[in-house]
């Protein structure tokens, strides 16, 4: 008999769930970001995949775990540029290259790896960030090992959620960046250019997508292989609908998926040998989807996503 109580008031299964959503937070502030500029980035799935591959070759090669995560996120905003310098001022389509994107910065990430490492069979260990210590704080009942005993990158995008927040809701620049995503002729009016506001957007945002790929290989993992994002950009475009593109949602939701995550692989412990092992893994991905089919009738989504704005075009 499976104890599903039990499970839910361990204090590992919640370090878990936040160590599990943590890529996830990176991925969906940074689609967030793009999207309420009026930008799709389908390339989510590929700049995930370099960031990994980017952040942990610097780091292999010698360089400190905050280069490394540098690097990741320099490698997203080159990705994001890309991306922006396509569908904003040329105005091409946002799903044909955020596609084009995820399938060249993964192609991108394999034909490095493999020239680097031409003769590797297994993929080379790196020292990664260790989970933080933080004096009495850790020693706390439930919240000292839910929270202050994650990596220095959980902190970070649990950090990010606020600052993003901050920047959508409290600073005339979120207000601008909201304002292209609605109504980008508006914007254009007060003097404001919506081609850089919406590049800056993507860019930026790209940039947080790569730190959730390296997130997986600097924290969770300590090596860089290929299939370890599995499908994890493709999640944080459904959570941001999730999420009505505001990053407190955001962050539930991404906590969301992660609890389910780490639902499954007990579950799996527990009733393996009864119940095959595709079922749990796809848990998950059913339970989110059921999820954004009850809230995605009620989002309130940019309504000038998707649409391309040219100066003087009516």
């Amino acid at each position: 008999m499976i104890d599903i109580l039990q499970i839910f008031l361990s204090e590992s299964f919640w370090a878990a769930s936040l160590r599990i959503a943590s890529p996830l937070i990176f991925g969906v502030l940074g689609t967030l970001l793009c999207e309420r500029a009026g930008v799709l980035n389908l390339g989510i799935e590929g700049i995930f995949v370099v960031g990994a591959m980017t952040g942990w070759m610097a780091v292999w090669l010698g360089a400190p775990l905050p280069v490394g995560v540098l690097a990741a996120a320099l490698a997203g905003a080159l990705f994001g540029l890309f991306h922006s310098v396509l569908t904003v001022p040329l105005g091409l389509s946002q799903h044909v290259s955020g596609l084009g994107i995820t399938l060249f910065a993964s192609s991108l990430a394999s034909f490095a790896y493999r020239t680097a490492l031409p003769q590797v069979s297994s993929p080379p260990r790196i020292e990664p960030f260790r989970s933080l210590d933080v004096p009495i704080l850790s020693d706390l009942p439930f919240f000292g090992t839910v929270l202050f005993q994650q990596t220095a990158l959980t902190w970070l995008a649990l950090i990010m959620v606020g600052v993003v927040w901050w920047i959508m809701d409290r600073t005339p620049l979120g207000v601008a960046l909201k304002a292209v995503g609605d109504n980008p002729e508006a914007v254009n009016a007060q003097g404001l250019s919506v081609i850089r506001l919406r590049m800056g957007a993507v860019v930026a945002g790209s940039s947080l997508m790569a730190l959730g790929g390296a997130f997986l290989t600097m924290s969770a993992f300590d090596a860089f292989f290929f299939g370890m994002v599995n499908g994890r950009g493709w999640i944080c475009i459904a959570l941001v609908i999730f999420a009505s593109w505001q990053p407190g949602k955001a962050l539930v939701g991404a906590l969301l998926f992660g609890m389910f995550d780490a639902l499954q692989v007990r579950l799996q412990t527990e009733a393996g040998a009864l119940v095959p092992h595709q079922v749990f893994l796809m848990m998950p991905f059913i339970l989110s989807i059921i999820a954004l089919v009850i809230v995605a009738r009620r989002a309130d989504y940019p309504r000038a996503l998707l649409t391309p704005w040219f100066r003087g075009q009516r």
